[in-house]
């Protein structure tokens, strides 16, 4: 039995070669494609439909590292899922495959018939909206889809009931919010953001991660020696952002500062959405932002970091140039954002030229090693919406250990700002408005891979909700569901999809 299992499954590359010789053979070719973390009844249902439909059925199994669909998914790995799935008499054949790009195994496997389940019907055509309108038929070629019957009975559901992912603060505002919002009401909010057009101002950041293994004391010295291994590089700061608000609007401009030298454009323009279009400035004082962190690959800790950078003001003819660009073009958006690191490029003018010709305004100001107690909010007069975490309010009040919520009222007031949102890390958000009404959201997340960028992530997709008009709750029940999804991402190695957040979010209101 377990030889018979194994020989079921099968890599990718092969099972394309098996499906067209059976094709060949003018036999029928089905595709149940899925996440298969428990076999329920309402599986065993579906399957045995799907198999109804041809020949040969096969299941491809989507990889740990691409599940997106709720906390604490996937209960299994990969593996046991895929056994599980081919020790089933109906399963002709098994695959476990990336989805990185929904549905891309679909394109690759091309079965005559697609199989899918008619619980997720309508969550898919809200989840993968761009998919169902656009590049259904990129995906699915000529393949029919097939909705399988039968009564449902989803795994996120059993999941979320059985199983204690969370503490009873945060089941009870899920169980509360879902009274008020549904799945559906979420994911339209959602998807009406695509019509923003987003101007984004900010510092362009490039970020490394130098994997190091450490090999001891130094004999002569009073240090550790570490070996280098190996290294990532990932377009952060503004050009993260930039991909992020991409994945759920449509126009998307970024300006920011690069260095003349070295400017690193080709794979920073490489690294862009094709829907964000880019406007350079060239700074002949610096290099383009260059952040390089060395990691114990072993425990997975950062050990030390180094910039590579300028942070003095830009200033002179340079400032002006910019600043005339921003008269032309700021009037053309609906959404400002700023992403102030506070490495020079938002300089009081440029602040007093956006203020003069933006909509609305979106602000997050950093603290970070190279401006700690010099990037404040307070440098700001009446953004529409700003976005903080509590070290950088805390050290925009000159207040260590008051209590937040009257931090905020100061701030509020201070900068007169209609919202602000403060992230407190294990301990959720915290919101405010103009009338002083406050809301609180518990964290989401389960399992946390890296934080960096997370607060990017959480600030790119509640800027534009508010700029649509979302109620505070809602914008910071999306935010802090993003958090979830961030937290689980190596610094901005890709960004939070839009599909992800909204399978995310199923999982949660179920």
């Amino acid at each position: 039995m377990e030889t018979v299992i194994k020989n079921k499954i099968v890599f990718l590359d092969d099972l394309i070669e098996r499906l067209e010789e059976f094709r060949q053979e003018g036999k029928i070719i089905v595709q149940s494609h899925g996440i298969f973390d428990f076999i329920h009844p309402g599986i065993i249902n579906h399957l045995n439909s799907a198999k109804g439909q041809g020949d040969i059925l096969v299941v491809t199994v989507i990889k740990d590292k691409d599940i997106k669909r709720g906390p604490g998914r996937p209960i299994f790995p990969e593996n046991f899922r895929a056994e599980n799935v081919a020790s089933l008499e109906q399963v002709d054949y098994v695959c476990i495959v990336d989805d990185e790009i929904p549905f891309e195994s679909v394109r690759s496997l091309q079965p005559h018939v697609f199989a899918e389940g008619l619980a997720y019907k309508n969550r898919d055509q809200k989840v993968h909206e761009e998919l169902f309108k656009e590049k259904k038929e990129y995906y699915f070629g000529k393949s029919k889809i097939y909705e399988t019957g039968g009564f449902s009975f989803i795994s996120s559901q059993t999941i979320n009931s059985f199983l204690d992912i969370y503490p009873e603060e945060t089941k009870h505002f899920l169980k509360d919010f879902s009274k008020v919002y549904s799945f559906d009401d979420v994911a339209d909010k959602i998807n009406s953001l695509k019509d923003l057009k987003v101007l984004l101002i900010g510092d362009g950041i490039i970020d490394e991660y130098h994997y190091c293994t450490d090999l001891g004391k130094s004999s002569k010295a009073y240090l550790i020696v570490s070996k280098y291994l190996t290294h990532e590089v990932f377009a952060g700061g503004a050009f993260a952002i930039a991909n992020h608000i991409a994945g759920i609007c449509n126009k998307v401009k970024l300006v920011t500062l690069l260095g003349n030298q070295d400017s690193k454009e080709d794979s920073i323009v490489n690294n862009l959405k094709p829907n964000v279009e880019a406007k350079f400035f060239y700074r002949n004082d610096s290099p383009t932002i260059v952040k390089k962190r060395y990691i114990s690959q072993y425990l997975n800790q950062k050990l030390f970091e180094v910039n590579y950078l300028n942070d003095e003001y830009i200033s002179g003819e340079f400032e002006l140039e910019i600043i005339e660009y921003f008269k032309k073009e700021i009037p053309n958006y609906d959404l400002v954002l700023i992403s102030d690191f506070g490495h020079g490029f938002v300089t009081s003018d440029i602040m007093r030229v956006i203020r003069a010709h933006a909509t609305k305004i979106a602000v997050n100001t950093q603290t970070n090693a190279a401006n700690s107690g010099y990037n404040m909010i307070t440098k700001y007069k009446n953004p529409n919406y700003v976005c903080l975490d509590e070290t950088e309010i805390r050290l925009a009040a000159q207040d260590r250990s008051g209590d937040i919520e009257d931090i905020m009222k100061n701030i509020i007031k201070t900068i007169e700002s209609e919202y602000i949102i403060v992230t407190l890390g294990k301990k959720g958000s915290i919101g405010i408005d103009r009338e002083g009404h406050m809301n609180r959201t518990p964290i989401f997340s389960s399992k946390v891979v890296d934080t960096v960028g997370a607060g990017d992530a959480f600030f790119s997709f509640t800027a534009p909700c508010f700029a649509k008009g979302l109620s505070l709750d809602l914008v910071s029940f999306i935010g802090n569901a993003v958090g979830a999804l961030a937290v689980q991402i190596v610094c901005n190695k890709k960004s939070v999809e839009k599909y992800a957040l909204l399978e995310f979010i199923h999982a949660l209101l179920r």
